[in-house]
């Protein structure tokens, strides 16, 4: 590490050793007490460390923690928070809970081992009282470990847990802290693809912007939640599970968005020989979609996520821009199969080469990347307005050069027709329902979902206006 940045993460630690107002425990499993280390060597622990603990051999651990399904997961990790914090204040709230705010650090953590090389990842959360005697607060993030060797990750863990003790305690507002996370480690050793806060201090934070800071602040590629606006890991979700995800913008939700989509559901399930029940089907948003202006609007990313929270759906945001990173990025969480939904606009940006200059392989790199774990692509079809003619997946036009790629491709069942559909949605097209919706033409609402035409006129999303007559009946 970087002596400055060595130094600066020990002043960190003495800072909080320092500060006779905290004390807690730190229990760690899996990787060292790394984050406890941190504190003992700067000096001054004694006022600060209550406890550490570290029961790594499973029969001590399921002893003290109760018995899990995973060693390395949310539910571990919330049982240490739950039992370390619970023993902390039995045990000493009688002679400091008056003057001390206590706080519990834990961590549990699969670092690269010499027998393995499975992903290093881990686990970790500070449940602290602001004041003394005061309901506690709590975050927790999951995090993966990019380093090669094991020394490093128990470095950068180190690192990265006083981070976040530090920021528990000295960054009160959620997004500095989230910068914070990733201060004196230098890039590409850490990723941080969930973040949850909760308790007394965070009960305005909206978990679901605060996964959107971490993508925005470049902490990872990726994160998602669930359609009750849980932010979950997407190992969580993903484990032995078939993926069927549709990218858009969402603004808004029309008829057509869900015919794409139960069209292409139908197919998948017929050929992927997989039931309902073992299928993760995704909304998927880039941050390029989010963005107007060069900025992205809170207001206006909520509301598209609140609409697919409506619908039920769970959601990704993502860095993503192309395609094959996508799938890259599916390919590492399950081995099941994986469906991208899509318009033929799409398909057709899909073969323009123009985006993958980047690639040493170019068009060959980037769809040997997306097709190699069997994934498919369903596409729906396009009315082309000018001819009234219905274009399908397969009969899209592209160079010359790439027709016996296309054709390679259409022949292995790759590319899918969504041909199960409602031919009357071909018409609509969300820039032109939003259009409508923000101009007062009321036809918008025969484009779009009774509950989604409800949410945006009673909630006034995307810059709705009434309908020109009504306005003129108030005015």
């Amino acid at each position: 590490m970087n002596p400055a940045m060595e130094i600066a993460t020990d002043e960190k630690a003495l800072q909080i050793n320092l500060d006779s107002a905290k004390y807690g425990t730190f229990a760690e499993i899996g990787a060292g007490q790394e984050v406890a280390r941190r504190f003992f060597r700067v000096g001054g622990a004694s006022g600060t460390i209550a406890k550490t603990m570290s029961a790594y051999d499973m029969t001590f651990s399921d002893a003290i923690y109760g018995r899990t399904g995973r060693y390395v997961g949310r539910a571990r990790l919330q049982t240490m928070l739950d039992h370390e914090y619970n023993l902390l204040v039995e045990r000493l709230d009688s002679n400091f809970g008056g003057k001390k705010t206590f706080f519990v650090f834990a961590d549990t953590v699969a670092a690269r081992s010499f027998k393995q090389r499975s992903e290093s990842h881990g686990w970790l959360g500070v449940r602290f009282q602001s004041e003394p005697r005061s309901q506690p607060s709590e975050i927790i993030i999951h995090v993966r470990l990019l380093d090669q060797t094991n020394i490093d990750q128990q470095e950068a863990l180190g690192v990265i847990g006083v981070n976040l003790v530090f920021g528990a305690f000295f960054h009160r507002q959620p997004e500095n802290l989230i910068s914070s996370l990733q201060e004196n480690l230098t890039p590409g050793r850490i990723e941080v693809d969930m973040i949850k806060f909760s308790g007394p201090l965070f009960q305005n934070v909206d978990n679901r912007l605060m996964s959107l800071q971490l993508v925005s602040q470049g902490l990872t590629n990726a994160v998602m939640f669930t359609a009750d606006g849980e932010t979950v890991q997407p190992a969580e979700v993903f484990y032995k599970k078939a993926l069927l995800v549709e990218r858009g913008s969402f603004r808004p939700v029309t008829y057509a968005t869900n015919d794409m989509l139960d069209g292409a559901c139908r197919v998948f399930l017929q050929q992927s020989n997989c039931s309902k029940d073992d299928l993760v089907v995704l909304m998927e948003m880039t941050l390029e979609n989010l963005l107007a202006g060069g900025q992205i609007n809170h207001a206006d990313f909520l509301a598209r996520v609140d609409i697919l929270r409506a619908l039920g759906r769970t959601v990704l945001i993502s860095k993503f821009a192309e395609y094959y990173r996508l799938a890259g990025y599916l390919f590492r969480y399950t081995n099941r199969p994986i469906g991208l939904v899509m318009g033929v606009p799409s398909l057709i940006e899909i073969f323009n080469e123009k985006y993958y200059a980047n690639l040493e392989g170019g068009i060959l790199e980037a769809l040997g990347r997306m097709f190699k774990g069997g994934l498919k692509l369903y596409v729906y079809p396009m009315l082309d307005e000018t001819s009234e003619k219905v274009v399908s997946g397969t009969q899209i036009k592209v160079a010359p050069n790439l027709r016996s790629l296309f054709q390679h491709l259409t022949d292995n069942q790759c590319i899918q027709e969504i041909t199960d559909y409602h031919p009357e949605f071909l018409r609509i097209h969300s820039p032109d329902v939003l259009a409508r919706l923000q101009s007062g033409d009321s036809s918008w609402e025969r484009m779009v979902p009774p509950e989604v035409v409800h949410m945006i006129k009673q909630r006034e999303f995307f810059g709705y206006r009434r309908p020109i007559a009504a306005q003129a009946l108030y005015s």
